[in-house]
């Protein structure tokens, strides 16, 4: 290596070790600083919820996350999560196999369409169905004439969650796949494994935290939708309506204590989240310092 290629990667070491010697008024200014940013925007929103939930007190808590209408909210979104999230698994296993393990014409495409629904607004992702499926849509009038209804009844609803939370397990395979490369996959094809058992036996068990991770991710996401579900959903209640639509109409007739002790339902479920999320990441971490 030459002189001035060693000086600058002493200066590089120099100046990284100088970013992790901060003095610690520094440091506890950073730290600081993001507790601070949590606290305000995460913490204090999570207290006021649980804290106007049992406003009224433990009985009227129960009875608004127990009435009929809440309770046909609840199983809706269970229902939709349980359908979507099991076919976002097997897209993004699909989407991430193909895009790491082989080349193809279109790859980069494939990639830019998987990232689309996190650039549209879920608003609009509904409105794309409504044009399509309703009934002044593209196939609105043939799908009328055979009694098939899809806006404003549970299949909108699951077309449009499929759609914005379809990135997910496809984001989180695919960067992982691409870190492991392709030589377990290449050496188990040279000893006579079919290609099909090569993906059960190294690919599958390899990136089985990280579908965990996306679905875990997928589900929150699919329980918590809000937008592009309000636009297909008609807000029928008792019908069409999920968790957050429920809590809305709740919100808007002024029964705000029903409104938060519904809401807690969701602020569980994201407490639920980062519990599985932690547990996740701590075993990927664990496998990986194994290995």
């Amino acid at each position: 290596m030459s002189k001035s290629g060693k000086n600058r990667n002493s200066k590089s070491a120099d100046t990284a070790t100088g970013a992790l010697n901060e003095p610690p008024l520094i440091r506890w200014i950073l730290t600081g600083t993001a507790f601070l940013f949590l606290g305000i925007f995460l913490l204090v929103p999570l207290a006021a919820v649980f804290s106007q939930a049992f406003e009224k007190g433990v009985d009227a808590y129960f009875k608004a996350i127990t009435e009929p209408d809440a309770v046909s909210a609840i199983k809706l979104t269970i229902i939709i999560a349980l359908v979507s999230v099991p076919l976002n698994m097997i897209f993004g296993v699909v989407a991430a196999w193909g895009i790491t393990k082989f080349d193809f014409r279109g790859k980069s495409l494939l990639i830019t369409l998987i990232d689309l629904p996190f650039s549209v607004s879920p608003v609009i992702s509904g409105l794309v169905y409504v044009l399509i499926f309703g009934l002044q849509g593209w196939f609105g009038p043939w799908l009328s004439e055979n009694g098939i209804k899809i806006i404003f009844a549970v299949p909108g609803i699951l077309l449009a969650t499929i759609f914005v939370t379809f990135p997910f397990v496809a984001r989180e395979l695919i960067p992982l796949m691409q870190a492991q490369g392709k030589e377990e996959e290449e050496a188990a094809l040279v000893l006579g494994a079919s290609g099909i058992k090569t993906f059960f036996r190294v690919t599958l068990p390899n990136v089985k935290w990280g579908i965990l991770y996306g679905a875990i991710l997928c589900n929150a996401r699919a329980m918590g939708e809000f937008g592009a579900v309000s636009v297909v959903s008609g807000h029928i209640r008792g019908a069409t309506n999920t968790i957050p639509l429920h809590v809305e109409i709740l919100y808007n007739e002024y029964n705000y204590s029903a409104a938060f002790a519904v809401a807690s339902l969701l602020a569980l479920l994201a407490l639920l989240t980062l519990v599985v999320k932690s547990i996740v990441e701590w075993k990927v971490k664990e496998e990986t310092v194994s290995q």
